[in-house]
């Protein structure tokens, strides 16, 4: 009988970077617990892509909700990618994953019972449900946090002014290049970081602040935010505002939610911090790589007054954002937008005295 050949990965992360642990079919480590640092993103994929044990044989690479960092990298240079939800799993510490070990075992015990990631879908592959009741179930507090200014999802709706804004870097070289244009164009953006590759690239940070773009906070591993305990998420927030603040001389003034995922627990935890809960109202997908020519035109059909952009540098190959970034930025200039940064758009904009009943709160326009 033939030996079973498959072998199982797990990813950890730490405050340092990542860990692979790889294990056969017998559970016998295949080589020593692997370390990355925080900008090897790609030495990491490309570790795993040449241990298959033989041809169409990848090795089954396995995640927990609390690393969203990876997992696009990793189905794009087509490995099965699969995720551990935390009732599969042990506790986790403050900061940090269950060890890589942990996560290559239960891929390797029970494959089927854990959920593959799809380019689509990403780290929240067959949790969409779950995420929508979230936002359902904290509808009460995020019209709460609106209210009081402390959440939108976009600006004044009669000021001819948008706000592009990029989440998940800094992610060289596409972070550079989206600078560059930004500075060619002498166009604002707001950079929402997260803390992980923020701590590696920590020039990207410094020159977004000395080029006057705005910073705010995007985690410091991407996670799932309803997986984490009110601990875990201020450690989480609280690390990234450090990262940033070393490198670019100040301290992020706003805070987006990966995936935009809330709890009644999140927000009522969030609504305890300085930084207000930014979200957004034209998504283009870019992250999934439609095309540059789709991207603008998402954008550009969709963008109002007091539009706030959600685009990408970080999370893998974003060569389509920047391809895409000229045409958004013409195409509103010659529409007679001007941009700006998320903080000064919201600044312009005041909590309504009176909340309509809406999917997503946001803020209005002064007397409106």
């Amino acid at each position: 009988m033939a030996e079973d050949s498959r072998r199982y990965a797990g990813i950890a992360w730490t405050a340092a970077g990542f860990e692979v642990a790889v294990l056969d079919a017998a559970g016998r480590p295949v080589r020593a617990l692997a370390r990355f640092g925080p900008g090897q993103a790609a030495g990491l994929t490309q570790y795993l892509s040449g241990l298959a044990p033989g041809p169409g044989q990848p090795v089954m690479a396995v995640l927990d909700s609390t690393n969203g960092m990876l997992d696009g990298a990793l189905v794009a240079a087509g490995l099965p990618v699969y995720r551990a939800d935390p009732w599969q799993l042990p506790g986790r510490p403050l900061l940090g994953s269950v060890p890589a070990r942990v996560l290559a075992e239960a891929g390797r015990q029970d494959p089927a019972a854990l959920r593959r990631l799809t380019a689509r879908g990403g780290i929240l592959a067959g949790r969409g449900a779950e995420q929508r009741a979230g936002l359902v179930r904290s509808q009460a507090q995020a019209t709460a946090l609106a209210g009081a200014g402390r959440l939108a999802r976009h600006g004044c709706r009669e000021v001819a002014e948008v706000a592009l804004t990029f989440d998940d870097g800094p992610n060289p070289p596409y972070t550079g290049q989206i600078l560059a244009i930004l500075d060619r164009y002498q166009v604002p953006a707001t950079f929402f970081c997260v803390g992980l590759p923020a701590s590696a690239h920590a020039a990207d940070v410094a020159r977004m602040a000395a080029d006057g773009h705005g910073l705010g906070t995007h985690t410091w591993s991407h996670p799932f935010l309803p997986d984490l305990s009110e601990t875990q998420l201020a450690e989480q927030l609280d690390r990234t505002d450090e990262v940033i603040a070393r490198a670019a001389g100040q301290r992020p003034a706003l805070f987006r939610p990966p995936y935009g995922s809330r709890s009644p627990d999140v927000l009522r935890w969030l609504g305890g911090r300085p930084a207000p809960v930014v979200l957004w109202d034209v998504d283009p997908s870019d992250w999934a790589r439609p095309g540059a020519a789709v991207i603008a035109g998402r954008v550009l059909l969709r963008a109002r007054p007091g539009t706030i952009i959600l685009m990408h540098d970080g999370g893998g190959d974003r060569s389509q954002t920047v391809a895409a970034l000229p045409l958004v930025i013409e195409g509103l200039l010659d529409r007679g937008f001007r941009f700006t940064r998320a903080a000064d758009l919201l600044a312009a904009a005041a909590p309504p005295a009176r909340l309509p009943a809406a999917p997503l709160p946001s803020w209005v326009c002064p007397g409106k």
